[in-house]
C-alpha cells in the first residue's frame, strides 16, 4: 500500500502560509523566527515543517557538479568527487583545500573515509577501486577485477575488507591487506547502484556458507549485504554465507539503500519512492514514503530516523520523536547527490557545485 508519510502543501497553501507568516512576524513571540531556521505549520492539513538554511557554503572546492562526499570520523576533513574530474580532501570547517587525489581515469563515482579518518576509499568509472592516504594523497592500493564502473562501496567493520557494487552487475568482497578479491558476492545481471552492509538481528537466518570462509575475511559474520539494483530489485544476502535473505521488487530502479537497525532498512527508487522494509517479513513494505516523482539519490540513517535527498533539490530529515520534518534548503531545483554527517553538522553536495554545511543547533 502506497502511503504518504509526509504532509504535502499545495501551492496555494504554501503561499497563504508564507504570507500569513510574514504578516505576523511582528506579533509572534521572540525567537519564533530565527536567523537560520523557520517553522511553518498548517493545522488544517496537520502539516508542519522546519526549514533550515545552510550555516555556510563552500564554493571553491570544485568547479562542476559534486557527485559524492564524506566527512572523517573526527569531523576535521571532508572528501568529495566531482564531474570536473577531481577528487579532493578539504578542511571540514572552512572548505580549505588540503589534498588532491589523482589516479582514477574518468569520473570518480563514490568516495568515503575509513573509520580511522586517515584513509579514503574510492570507486570510479574506470572500474577501479582505490585506497588513498589522506595525509599525503598517495594511492596505497588499487583493486582491479570489475568490468564496469564502480557505483558504490561499503566498508566492513574497521576496514580489513570492503565491498563494491558495479555496472557490470557484480558485488565483490576485497581484502585490503593483500589487494585481492576474496570473491564475487552476487552476480545480478543488472547494474548495482547502491550497496550497504549492516549487522543482522539474531532472529534473522543468514544461512551457512557452502565453503569455509577465507581467513582473510574479517568482520563478515552476522552481517547482511543490501544491493540496490537497476532492474527494480532490492536484494539482501548474508555477507559471509552469500545465501539469499530476500529479493524485493519495487516500482522502479533502486538508486540507494541503508540499514536503520538490525532488521529495518530503507531503499529509494528512481520514481521517488522510499521503501521501509522489515527483513523479518519483507514481503510487504512497512511503509512507502512518496513526496515527489524525483529520483531518491541518497539515504542516510540519522539518530532515530533518516536523511534523504532527491533529484528535485529537496533534502529532508525525518525523526520519530518529532512531529515535523526538517527541510534543508538552498539547493533550489538542483539534485542533491549525497549527504554526510558529523555530530550536529550535516553536509550535502549538489549539481550546482556547492558543498553546504548545516548546523542543527540553528534549529
Amino acid at each position: 500500500m502506497l502511503t504518504s508519510f509526509f504532509p504535502s502543501y499545495s501551492d496555494l497553501d504554501t503561499v497563504l502560509i508564507t504570507s500569513n507568516m510574514i504578516a505576523n512576524f511582528c506579533c509572534e513571540p521572540a525567537g519564533w523566527v530565527q536567523t537560520k531556521s523557520i517553522h511553518i505549520s498548517c493545522p488544517k492539513e496537520s502539516a508542519s515543517s522546519k526549514f533550515l538554511a545552510p550555516y555556510t557554503t563552500f564554493s571553491r572546492i570544485h568547479t562542476k557538479s559534486i557527485t559524492c562526499l564524506d566527512i572523517s570520523s573526527g569531523g576535521g576533513l571532508g572528501v568529495s568527487s566531482s564531474t570536473d574530474g577531481t577528487m579532493k580532501i578539504w578542511q571540514a570547517s572552512n572548505g580549505e583545500l588540503r589534498r588532491v587525489l589523482e589516479g582514477h581515469v574518468f569520473d570518480v563515482n563514490c568516495c568515503t573515509f575509513f573509520p580511522s579518518g586517515l584513509v579514503v576509499l574510492s570507486g570510479g568509472m574506470d572500474a577501479q577501486l582505490k585506497i588513498w592516504s589522506a595525509e599525503d594523497a598517495s594511492c596505497v592500493v588499487t583493486f582491479k577485477g570489475h568490468k564496469g564502473g564502480i557505483l558504490d562501496t561499503a566498508i566492513v567493520d574497521r576496514g580489513r575488507n570492503v565491498v563494491s557494487g558495479s555496472r557490470d552487475g557484480t558485488a565483490r568482497l576485497w581484502d585490503c591487506g593483500r589487494s585481492a578479491c576474496l570473491g564475487v558476492l552476487a552476480d545480478c545481471g543488472s547494474s548495482i547502484n547502491g550497496v550497504a552492509v549492516g549487522a543482522a538481528d539474531n532472529s534473522i537466518n543468514l544461512g551457512s556458507p557452502e565453503q569455509m570462509p577465507s581467513e582473510r575475511e574479517v568482520g563478515t559474520e552476522a552481517k547482511m549485504l543490501l544491493l540496490a539494483r537497476e532492474d527494480k530489485k532490492l536484494q539482501c544476502l548474508g555477507l559471509q554465507s552469500r545465501q539469499p535473505v530476500f529479493l524485493f521488487i519495487g516500482s522502479d530502479a533502486f538508486n540507494c539503500c541503508t540499514f536503520l537497525s538490525g532488521f529495518l532498512l530503507l531503499a529509494g527508487t528512481q520514481d521517488g519512492n522510499i521503501y521501509q522494509l522489515d527483513v523479518r517479513s519483507p514481503g510487504a513494505p512497512v511503509q512507502v514514503i512518496h513526496r515527489s516523482g524525483a529520483p531518491v539519490l541518497s539515504l542516510l540513517s540519522f539518530r532515530d530516523g533518516f536523511i534523504a535527498s532527491q533529484g528535485d533539490g529537496s533534502c529532508f530529515i525525518v525523526q520519530q520523536d518529532l512531529d515535523y520534518v526538517t527541510e534543508l534548503t538552498g539547493a533550489d531545483c538542483d539534485p542533491v547527490y549525497k549527504v554526510a554527517t558529523w555530530e550536529k553538522q550535516i553536509y550535502t553536495c549538489c549539481r550546482d557545485g556547492l558543498v553546504r554545511r548545516y548546523q542543527l543547533s540553528d534549529l
